[in-house]
């Protein structure tokens, strides 16, 4: 993703702490309990009983959002990763670090807990920049990887020396550890890709991904061309054939692929990145059964049509952070997966000044699988109260950096490691000293060489999983009531001396063993045995005849959220205007419109060619009260074809929450290039503290667009008094989209209103069937209190 300070060449819409006071806050401490014990309930934020999530294992720091304010104003576009020597590195793309800093060729940081950081420097200094980037280029969007034995960090070069212009292009560069030193590859790994109407395609946001058979795949783009993904040589440093087009232009940048169970999750970050306090920025997927695609949302739309899907990963909820998105995911020693972005805050919303570079800190919660997709905190979405930290920690007394020192016995040191520190040996078998109790467990460990492992759980070894790079495969056994259930799989060749990381989780599911090279999502192999695979009490056991492990650890398997986060919910009908009255008695007009009629118990407006965004202010509005302060929703039936795939941008109709001309959001279907979407724009002082200044106008996208589109504002009233407002679409009235919350200080008055406008051409006529008010519960943060 570009930085934000940088102007876009295609405009997408119209207008377009202290670590014990941490702890002491939700109750925790640093002493780890024993294996399998539970966090007391204080000490659980993350999640209520509805959504299902449970903390428990070696004990959790806590952490506050922004993660990165113990050392930066921003960091942009995080990519993270587990290092080898038991430290989590981060990296962001090149905006100044702190207020009045020069800008930085992409950053470095590393943490154990998440809350205290050490800052590394820059991937690039004039001494390793690549020679193929002009000096003026930016260098952003880093994305790391573990590849072949040596880390890989892909990244954006805005403007090379092989072609004249702005010719974007991926690069990469490798090190032997995660901190460098970095070596630029000597040629693109994605080269400049000319449009066919002149320019350049936008060659961002790269993002690395081995698949089972060990083929490499590169993903990149962004709106002007769309996502991409292409194959990669062994190395991951050469495209290898055509790239595929995975989602349509005009709508996703930010790309990021992991594979979870049987598919594969596309995640791409959607609407403006930097709008200051009106960024709606968001995360949304499609998953395949290819790493290719086709890429299809939870409603079955694909990534690629006219009408594009996705199913929401990420968006914000009302409080302070808003914009929240270019994402990357990690997974802890309990195999939770945790999502890593940036956001804004609304209230401090630049680094310098307005309409300079947007402070875009670095965000971390966790990310649950519910029904088969992710969702952040269960659909939550951002949090800004204490939550527990990804854990690298192990239960059972074992050091996992140093897995002969304690809680093994059998297990000998093993060669000094200059990239991992202290490896142990595993020559027949070791078992941990204390047994883990029954039940679902996590066992997470590095292998080096060839030699095979097996990982042996429960009494009489009754889940078996055995690496053999030898042999070239993976097995997954578990053995009950006399009978032996089994599965293998291809274990892809590794270079002499790279490390792999194997999983192994039995759980009432089944017993899945898993392995990967970047511990990112990208699986290299995976064997799983279904049907109830939960152990007995007993120790551990690793045997082989001469095997080097590292980072072993052993915790209870971690829970997702059983279900998604409360939505809003409408109640009883306050109040209906079903269009039955030419005189549009109740409604109040902002410019009226003469040509807007009613007739057959519908509003009909002929789309204007007007706009509300910035200072023409020339677009008629029908506004009509509202029920009060208390908790509402507004519901109104609009019917609009725009058709498909051609441009008539910004055409639209809408509903609107309406202070003024410069204090509105407005959540609109909409053409957007070739495109169709469901835009919940907000305009706003671009200077919080300065509500008469200049205004920002940005959006964030909810739903699916269709021809027939219901459209709903919940309406609450914090305890600032703040007007929060989101955003709900259906496509029959029935299935509901809950999205992105905007908030209008307190001491405002909106109104409901209803829009259609944003071009004249070609002459369409939009169709409101009613304008309902229903009775309504503003859900709870499950994480609050």
């Amino acid at each position: 993703m570009r930085p934000s300070a940088s102007p876009r060449a295609r405009a997408l819409t119209r207008g377009t702490a202290c670590l014990a006071a941490v702890l002491a806050a939700v109750g925790l401490t640093a002493a780890a309990p024993a294996f399998g014990s539970r966090m007391p309930s204080a000490a659980v934020p993350a999640s209520g009983p509805a959504a299902g999530a449970v903390v428990s294992g070696p004990g959790h720091t806590a952490y506050d959002n922004a993660v990165s304010d113990s050392f930066s104003d921003t960091f942009a576009d995080p990519s993270v990763i587990r290092g080898r020597d038991g430290w989590w590195y981060a990296y962001a793309t090149s905006d100044p670090l702190k207020a009045g800093d020069p800008p930085g060729a992409m950053h470095m940081a590393r943490t154990k807990d998440w809350s205290s950081w050490e800052y590394l420097g820059t991937v690039f200094t004039a001494a390793n920049r690549p020679a193929w980037a002009t000096p003026t280029a930016g260098l952003w969007a880093p994305d790391i990887r573990y590849v072949a034995g040596r880390y890989v960090l892909y990244f954006t070069v805005t403007d090379t020396t092989l072609n004249p212009g702005d010719d974007s292009a991926i690069g990469a560069a490798t090190a032997p550890t995660p901190s460098g030193p970095w070596t630029p590859a000597p040629a693109p790994a994605v080269p400049p890709r000319p449009a066919s109407g002149g320019g350049f395609l936008w060659t961002f946001d790269p993002a690395g991904f081995t698949d089972v058979d060990g083929q490499r795949y590169l993903y990149y783009g962004s709106y002007f061309g769309g996502l991409w993904a292409t194959k990669m040589s062994a190395d991951g440093l050469t495209p290898v054939g055509t790239a595929t087009q995975v989602a349509i232009d005009n709508r996703y940048e930010g790309s990021y692929v992991v594979r979870h169970g049987d598919y594969y999750y596309l995640m791409g970050s959607a609407a403006n990145c930097c709008a200051g306090p009106t960024t709606g920025y968001s995360v949304f997927a499609g998953r395949s059964r290819s790493p290719l695609g086709p890429f299809v949302d939870a409603e079955g739309t694909p990534l690629l049509t006219s009408r594009v899907g996705g199913t929401t990963v990420l968006t914000q909820n009302g409080n302070r952070f808003v914009g929240a998105g270019h994402h990357a995911v990690v997974t802890d020693a309990e195999g939770r997966d945790f999502i890593a972005y940036h956001a804004i805050d609304r209230n401090h919303p630049w680094l310098t000044t307005p309409f300079g570079i947007n402070r875009r800190p670095m965000l971390l919660d966790r990310l649950d699988w519910v029904d088969g997709w992710p969702r952040t905190r269960a659909g939550a979405g951002p949090s800004d109260t204490p939550q527990p930290a990804p854990t690298l920690a192990s239960g059972l007394g074992i050091t996992p950096t140093d897995p002969s020192a304690s809680g093994f016995k059998g297990l000998a040191a093993g060669p000094a490691d200059p990239v991992t520190g202290d490896t142990a040996l595993v020559h027949g078998t070791a078992s941990t000293t204390a047994s883990a109790p029954a039940g679902p467990i996590h066992v997470r460990l590095d292998h080096r060489g060839t030699e095979p492992l097996r990982v042996l759980l429960g009494r009489d070894q009754a889940v078996k999983v055995t690496l053999d790079p030898k042999g070239s495969r993976l097995t997954a056994q578990v053995e009950r009531d006399g009978t032996v259930r089994s599965s293998t799989t291809t274990l892809p060749a590794l270079p002499a001396g790279a490390l792999r990381t194997l999983t192994v989780e039995a759980t009432a599911d089944g017993l899945t063993a898993e392995v990967t090279e970047s511990d990112l999502g990208d699986v290299v192999a995976r064997a799983t045995v279904p049907g109830d695979a939960r152990p007995a009490a007993a120790p551990v056991r690793l045997s082989s005849s001469r095997a080097v492990v590292d980072n072993v650890v052993v915790n209870p398997a971690a829970a997702d959220a059983a279900a998604l986060a409360p939505v809003p919910v409408a109640g009883a009908l306050l109040e209906s205007e079903e269009f039955s009255d030419p005189s549009l008695a109740g409604f109040n007009w902002v410019r009226r419109n003469p040509a807007v009629t009613v007739s057959g118990g519908s509003l009909r407006w002929p789309v204007e060619g007007t706009d509300l965004v910035g200072g023409g202010n020339d677009a008629s509005v029908l506004l009509h009260d509202t029920p009060g302060d208390g908790d509402w929703i507004a519901e109104a039936k609009t019917t609009l074809d725009l058709g498909v795939d051609t441009v008539r941008n910004y055409q639209q109709v809408g509903l609107v929450a309406y202070e003024n001309d410069d204090d509105f959001a407005r959540l609109s279907n909409v053409a957007i290039w070739n495109t169709r979407q469901t835009e919940f724009g907000r305009e706003t002082a671009a200077d919080p503290a300065d509500p008469g200044g200049p205004t920002s106008y940005g959006g964030a996208i909810i739903g699916t667009s269709a021809p027939t589109l219901w459209l709903r504002l919940a309406h609450h009233r914090n305890a600032a008094g703040e007007h929060l407002y989101r955003a709900g679409t259906s496509r029959d009235g029935v299935h509901w989209t809950w999205g992105a919350t905007w908030t209008f200080r307190a001491g405002t008055d909106p109104r409901i209103g209803l829009v259609a406008h944003g071009g004249a051409s070609p002459a369409v006529t939009a169709e409101v069937d009613h304008l309902r008010f229903y009775a309504s519960t503003w859900p709870a943060d499950p994480a609050a209190g």
